[in-house]
């Protein structure tokens, strides 16, 4: 007797492809393993169609030719790409994306933060929000940077090694205790 696994639409999270040029083929194809929705640019498209993986959606106000067939185009039109994205994955119930870039700004990121969960990958890090009352269990000397300006900051579990820069003390849970409704974090991949 066989077992099967039958992926539903958006159980797993989507895929923003923004950027890969500190992203290695073995991460991308972690990530598109379970197969989830994939949004590109056009740049991106034609990459990623060179290593025949297929795009559901391409970010763009132009329809480009001959690339793959069923491609849905996603427009753009005065948003930036990471606005348009967002905004659609959210407003078509989404509960997760994972975002590939090469440029972050938490800024651009922070309204949707509450909306849907969000891991961006980032210059070898892995990025998220977090909540008040947020623990996560990491091995000694894990590196974690809080990217998020918070004033209220105090933390359990780590000790500061420069400026937004922790270090796990031990082997155990590390909390990050603050004010702020969300905090964006990273930990190195």
């Amino acid at each position: 007797m066989s077992s099967h696994h039958i992926v539903r639409e958006k159980q797993e999270p989507a895929l923003l492809v923004l950027g890969l040029d500190n992203f290695d083929d073995e991460q991308l194809g972690q990530l598109l393993e379970w197969s989830p929705t994939l949004i590109v640019t056009p740049d991106i498209a034609e990459k990623l169609n060179a290593y025949g993986i297929k795009i559901d959606w391409i970010l763009t106000d132009d329809a480009i030719d001959n690339l793959q067939s069923d491609i849905k185009w996603l427009p753009v039109g005065k948003d930036t790409v990471i606005v348009a994205a967002l905004n659609y994955l959210t407003g078509h119930g989404y509960p997760s994306v994972n975002v590939v870039t090469d440029e972050f700004e938490a800024d651009d990121y922070l309204p949707y933060a509450g909306k849907i969960n969000l891991v961006i990958f980032y210059d070898q890090q892995k990025i998220y929000a977090v909540s008040p009352g947020f623990g996560k269990w990491k091995p000694a000397g894990e590196l974690i940077t809080i990217l998020s300006d918070t004033n209220s900051l105090k933390t359990d579990g780590l000790a500061e090694t420069g400026e937004g820069q922790y270090k796990t003390i031990a082997d155990g849970f590390f909390t990050p205790e603050f004010d702020e409704p969300l905090l964006f974090i990273a930990e190195g991949l």
